[in-house]
């Protein structure tokens, strides 16, 4: 008898410890097997941290980050700032948040240099085999592609110019005295006037860029100012101070405004290319969603959104503009492979010493 009493004792303590237990499963748990907190957890979007400029961003929203967010269940979240300080805190936080930067080609350079991206899967950025060869891998195959081109070249004002400007040799004529503008040195498309010196007199940058920037002396007669911001180019146009200035493509449509009988030159010898290039910040926690973004970056129908809208030029080489939709823009196979490419690699190891040389010869 109390070995049957005994029997019952431990099956009623054994029943209600697994009441127990399905009580507890129940009040943490839901039918999907996640408790509660993991369940909200999961509802809620990803961030993907991006550093950019911080223009175009109303436009840059609609186009591109919320269709994105959307899709995919993310917050985008924007650093914005220049070039140099955007590296420069990636570069100064080894635990920074940022997943992805935005660069202009020679800074993305340096970042590749001081190890500071992360190597991509082309794998996962399929729509890379879509744009221009120019701008697949312009810092290696490791790492991330061009996004946009634009490019460098020359603006004049036709009605204060007798002679139509044809080619970068032309900055140099006699008849400009006291009538062009060029770029710093140390700004995006500065270091081209010391390429298109080198190549007006037929010389080798890498064997005597020396020479070159003697060439490039001889061009002071025709300075009125060297400038640092496009905003700048412009303004001068505007007041009548110039009328010539080496410029990106992007400040023609300001000068056009500002001066009507302005006109763009893409020279003979071809307009300079600048590349904006996209990598994935070393680190980061969210490599294969960079990847995904990359990719709809890329996309036909992004690139198109912002062609249309006049924030950057398609590199996707099945967009297709009219000749309106162009205007303005860095468009079309045959003026992207008549581009002259920048070699940044070289330029950024010598250019400490080019600014030396520009700051005494070329701006005394």
């Amino acid at each position: 008898m109390k070995r049957t009493v005994r029997i019952i004792t431990v099956f009623t303590l054994v029943l209600v410890l697994g009441l127990m237990l399905v009580g507890c499963g129940t009040q943490g748990e839901n039918e999907t097997g996640l408790d509660k907190k993991s369940e909200e957890n999961a509802d809620e979007p990803k961030k993907l941290v991006i550093s950019t400029w911080g223009y175009n961003e109303d436009k840059l929203r609609k186009n591109v980050f919320e269709p994105f967010e959307k899709a995919n269940n993310v917050e985008i979240v924007l650093e914005v700032g220049n070039n140099a300080d955007r590296l420069n805190k990636i570069k100064m936080n080894k635990n920074s948040e940022v997943d992805l930067i935005f660069l202009a080609q020679s800074y993305a350079m340096q970042g590749v240099k001081e190890g500071l991206f992360e190597k991509i899967n082309r794998e996962n950025i399929p729509n890379i085999d879509k744009i221009y060869d120019i701008a697949k891998a312009p810092l290696g195959e490791d790492y991330g592609p061009a996004y946009t081109i634009n490019r460098t070249g020359i603006v004049y004002d036709a009605a204060a110019v007798d002679k139509p400007i044809k080619s970068w040799a032309d900055l140099w004529r006699e008849d400009l005295k006291n009538n062009v503008a060029i770029p710093e040195i140390n700004t995006t498309s500065g270091p081209v006037m010391v390429i298109a010196a080198a190549n007006k007199i037929g010389v080798s940058l890498k064997d005597d860029y020396r020479a070159a920037f003697e060439e490039l002396k001889k061009i002071k007669p025709n300075l009125v100012k060297t400038y640092a911001r496009s905003s700048e180019l412009v303004n001068m146009f505007a007041q009548g101070e110039v009328a010539v200035g080496v410029a990106m493509d992007f400040a023609y449509d300001s000068i056009k405004k500002a001066v009507p009988t302005a006109k763009w030159v893409d020279p003979e010898e071809g307009s300079f290319a600048n590349l904006n290039v996209v990598n994935v910040v070393k680190g980061t926690d969210n490599k294969e969603l960079a990847e995904k973004f990359i990719d709809w970056l890329l996309s036909e129908e992004v690139q198109k959104a912002n062609a249309l809208d006049k924030i950057d030029s398609p590199v996707n080489i099945n967009v297709e503009l009219t000749e309106e939709e162009a205007k303005g823009l860095t468009y079309g196979k045959d003026l992207i492979n008549s581009l002259q490419p920048v070699d940044w690699g070289y330029i950024n190891n010598v250019k400490s010493e080019w600014i030396d040389i520009w700051n005494k010869e070329i701006l005394q």
